[in-house]
């Protein structure tokens, strides 16, 4: 059936190859991926970009905010700052949330309330808006700005933004 775009939850131990309709090669998930952020107005105490880790680099597109933890002082002169998404100009706010693994990739966490459950607990906690980029076949929409496709995101092309 064309056009139908087939959806599956899955926990994922780390890099894995998996069978995907439509495609004879199986798709790597599960890749970690690290990208920075311009810091807005950086001042001379503080970091002038965070680097966020991520297994979902397509949802960037509508990543509202980075959070930290609280307590990790890494990042501690970020505190009320905001950072510059790099595609479409919005300015993003550093949040503090105790959701965050400081551990596990760089410690900052970007956030996406509309694609991703935990993101979106800390989007209501924050007060953060709600960016969808995805059509209901699965397709980049309007808010992905030049990066709108015809082709589904699972697509490895579309991934690499």
């Amino acid at each position: 059936m064309q056009g139908l775009v087939s959806v599956d939850k899955k926990e994922l131990p780390g890099r894995t190859l998996l069978a995907v309709p439509g495609y004879k090669e199986k798709v790597e998930f599960g890749v970690i991926v690290s990208f920075a952020y311009k810091v807005a107005d950086p001042g001379t105490d503080c970091h002038d970009e965070i680097v966020v880790a991520t297994t979902r680099i397509e949802t960037m597109l509508g990543d509202t905010a980075v959070a930290v933890h609280p307590e990790d002082p890494r990042y501690s002169s970020l505190h009320g700052k905001s950072v510059v998404h790099p595609f479409s100009g919005r300015r993003l706010p550093v949040v503090l949330d105790e959701m965050v693994d400081r551990e596990f990739g760089t410690g900052a966490v970007k956030i996406t309330p509309a694609h991703d459950p935990n993101d979106y607990e800390v989007g209501l906690r924050h007060k953060l808006p709600f960016i969808n980029i995805l059509t209901d076949d699965g397709y980049i929409n309007d808010n992905g700005g030049r990066f709108k496709v015809s082709s589904t995101i699972c697509s490895p092309v579309c991934v690499l933004i």
